[in-house]
């Protein structure tokens, strides 16, 4: 399935875009892609909301033979099977993959916002969320889906615009971030500002990078998207080049992995929008009010909620917070804890009985349309 990127300019100058923060993008361009078709009465749309690293890519190939990057999940004949739903993915707000983020150029002055980009909110990507599906001509979801930053997406977008959707399916999430997470993203951002080419984010305009802050951040990140288990299974305390030489340099296999995935990331992804996305993560905490799930009660949504029981990232105690909210909320919620030693990383990944109770859960929405 080769599928075409495409873009779609949903603000401008006479109809900017106010942020929850304050702030005002005069143009927000997105990137997005669809899979599958659109029926007569539009009501078999998917609407799929990436992580932190993702993009709008996320089934089918490019022409350069690059898969989307949920290639295993969207597809036909897949769980999220595209012979039945038409599929959108796009780039969130803040990215660096088509969407309008803090690399982008900034009308009023020519050159990049840097910093000078509005901080954004979990609730920033989804007002971008609904304005595209108003240019697609949605208004209804038959499904949003999302894992990790993308389930926090779902969720926001369930729990202020309920009447958007009918079902949810939020994985390997949270509903706020532990001391301990906010800490990880804390280190990660000031390796990139305190890189030394960083030059208080007007890097683009020198025409250098803070490559070794990014690649140390995405390093540290790759520690928690895997369980032990995972790393000992893959590395354990295997030598580099067949018996450990004592050195600082590379000795480890598992230090070479990980310099690898640092190295790897520099040729996708911008510092600045790993340091926005990553902060609007922080700040995220939908259920901290009584009334948080309020609207939920004029409006019902259909949830599953799934955990991996090795993800320490984002652990079960997290997505049973989600669901207990739901369920004194009187709400239609699923559960489950899929068995995988692969850690946070398990959402992206092919394991049976995941894709099974996701492919159940649509079977069923199918059946309701």
């Amino acid at each position: 399935m080769i599928v075409e990127p495409k873009s779609a300019r949903l603000y401008d100058a006479a109809h900017p875009l106010h942020t929850v923060s304050g702030g005002t993008l005069s143009e927000v361009d997105v990137a997005y892609e669809t899979y599958g078709t659109l029926n007569a009465d539009r009501s078999n749309a998917v609407y799929i909301c990436h992580a932190l690293t993702g993009d709008a890519h996320a089934a089918g190939e490019h022409a350069d033979g690059k898969p989307g990057w949920w290639a295993n999940m969207i597809g036909p004949g897949k769980p999220i099977d595209t012979d039945r739903w038409f599929v959108v993915a796009s780039n969130l707000l803040g990215g660096c993959a088509g969407t309008t983020g803090p690399s982008s150029i900034d009308p009023a002055t020519g050159e990049t916002y840097g910093l000078d980009f509005p901080l954004l909110l979990v609730s920033d990507f989804v007002t971008v969320h609904r304005r595209l599906g108003e240019h697609l001509g949605i208004t209804r979801w038959a499904a949003c889906v999302g894992g990790s930053l993308g389930g926090m997406q779902v969720l926001d977008w369930a729990l202020h615009h309920p009447e958007d959707m009918d079902n949810a399916i939020i994985v390997a999430a949270s509903s706020r971030l532990t001391a301990q997470n906010i800490a990880f993203s804390a280190v990660a951002r000031h390796a990139i500002m305190r890189d030394s080419e960083f030059h208080g984010g007007r890097f683009h305009e020198r025409g250098t990078a803070p490559d070794r802050g990014l690649s140390v951040a995405r390093m540290m990140a790759h520690i928690t998207y895997l369980s032990d288990e995972a790393f000992g299974e893959k590395f354990g305390r295997q030598a580099q080049r067949g018996e450990l030489s004592r050195n600082f340099g590379v000795d480890f296999a598992v230090e070479s992995y990980l310099e690898h995935q640092g190295q790897k990331f520099l040729s996708r992804f911008d510092a600045l929008s790993y340091l926005y996305l990553s902060r609007a993560m922080d700040y995220f905490d939908c259920l901290s009010n009584d009334d948080a799930c309020a609207l939920l009660g004029r409006s019902p949504v259909r949830f599953l909620v799934m955990s991996f029981d090795s993800d320490w990232r984002y652990s079960t105690k997290d997505s049973r917070r989600i669901v207990r909210h739901l369920e004194r909320a009187r709400q239609p919620v699923s559960f489950r804890e899929i068995a995988s030693p692969w850690g946070h990383d398990s959402f992206l990944l092919e394991i049976p009985d995941y894709h099974d109770t996701v492919r159940a859960f649509l079977d069923r929405a199918w059946e309701a349309l």
